[in-house]
């Protein structure tokens, strides 16, 4: 029983030195809430794979107390995201919107995958005319023929 207790102790012991530092929050949850939902909307520049609100990156912690300070200054969602867009470009967007200079990026997945498809129906096009029996004439049958006597021929 005693091992047992000793075990739970220095478990516990080990588990809490991993505890971060919980980070601060706005001082308005209101200002929190939103800067969370704005900042889903964004990409991390550093990890850019990764929201700006589940990113733990420096520069992501910057651009959220950059967001809560625009927040406070009483801007709207819309002006927040041109703010961020035209500082750090189409990029820092999930979803750029559709203009001109970003159709490669929504569109150029479906024609990739419509050029796959196209490719996919010409390779099995090609492959079922080479797998057709190939027509052949009275010399080449006589001469196949032979050759399929002599190999039924024991030695």
């Amino acid at each position: 029983m005693k091992y047992w207790l000793a075990l739970v102790l220095a478990l516990q012991c080990a588990l809490s030195s991993y505890a971060g530092e919980a980070t601060p929050l706005a001082e308005d949850p209101v200002v929190e809430q939103r800067m969370i939902a704005i900042s889903e909307e964004l990409r991390c520049l550093v990890c850019q794979n990764e929201s700006l609100a589940g990113s733990r990156a420096d520069l992501a912690q910057d651009l959220r107390r950059e967001l809560r300070e625009l927040i406070k200054a009483n801007k709207t969602d819309a002006e927040i995201m041109d703010y961020m867009v035209s500082r750090y470009g189409d990029f820092v967007r999930y979803r750029p919107a559709v203009k001109p200079i970003t159709w490669l990026l929504w569109f150029g997945p479906f024609l990739l995958l419509i050029g796959a498809i196209v490719m996919l129906v010409r390779m099995v096009r090609r492959n079922q005319r080479s797998a057709e029996s190939p027509v052949l004439d009275a010399a080449q049958r006589k001469k196949a023929q032979s050759l399929l006597k002599d190999s039924e021929t024991p030695s």
